[in-house]
């Protein structure tokens, strides 16, 4: 696979992303909601400071420049590190989810960069416009993520025989997330599930290891 046909598909998910994200954040107030396949499947309009777990890093403005920074380093290296899969001719499976992962950081990382400078804020009553640079509802590298997949397939309370969990609610699957997130769970997941047909390399050392130590005895 050639760096541009990885770049593609970084620009396909990122395309995706953002449109979904900007249709949600224009047409929706927070915590606004609209059913897909019943009540199992939902367009769930809510934000986050892109911290996993709800968890800041001490104040939550520097919390969240932190994160930020560290997205956009990560990201940086990203391209580097696709091109460098590329040039040394992995597998195109390991280069697709290499970019996937990739798109999905990309993906958060300007929300985080821009929504807050040319969005106005979102509320449980009002609906986020677009605002001339500088005039949104936060600075440079504070913006909140948009998230928006919604999927509690199961939505029940625990038996009351149940200890410490007995007749507390229970649902499955909680959070919510958006495109970004799907395209870095899917990088990650196939990466995870197909690692020994991607990374032949380590298996191919080990390999001639045992070979030259055979015939070295």
């Amino acid at each position: 696979m050639k760096y541009k046909h990885a770049i593609l598909i970084v620009l396909a998910v990122l395309i995706i992303d953002q449109l979904s994200k900007i249709y949600i954040k224009t047409h929706f107030a927070i915590g606004e909601f609209v059913n897909i396949l019943g009540d199992w499947s939902k367009i769930y309009f809510i934000e986050n400071e892109g911290m996993a777990f709800g968890f800041t890093l001490s104040d939550a403005a520097i919390g969240k420049l932190i994160l930020t920074l560290f997205r956009l380093v990560a990201v940086v290296f990203g391209f580097f590190y696709l091109n460098i899969l590329i040039k040394k001719k992995h597998k195109t499976g390991l280069i697709v989810f290499a970019a996937l992962i990739l798109a999905g950081a990309a993906g958060n990382l300007i929300d985080s960069l821009f929504y807050g400078m040319i969005f106005s804020e979102s509320s449980m009553h009002t609906v986020a416009q677009f605002v001339p640079w500088g005039q949104g509802y936060g600075s440079f590298f504070h913006g909140k993520v948009v998230d928006m997949l919604y999927f509690p397939m199961i939505d029940t309370t625990w038996p009351d025989w149940m200890p410490i969990w007995g007749g507390k609610p229970f649902r499955f699957f909680e959070p919510i997330f958006n495109v970004a997130d799907v395209s870095i769970s899917t990088g990650v997941i196939g990466l995870l599930v197909f690692q020994k047909k991607l990374l032949p390399h380590s298996n191919t050392r080990k390999d001639n290891t045992s070979n030259s130590e055979n015939a070295a005895a």
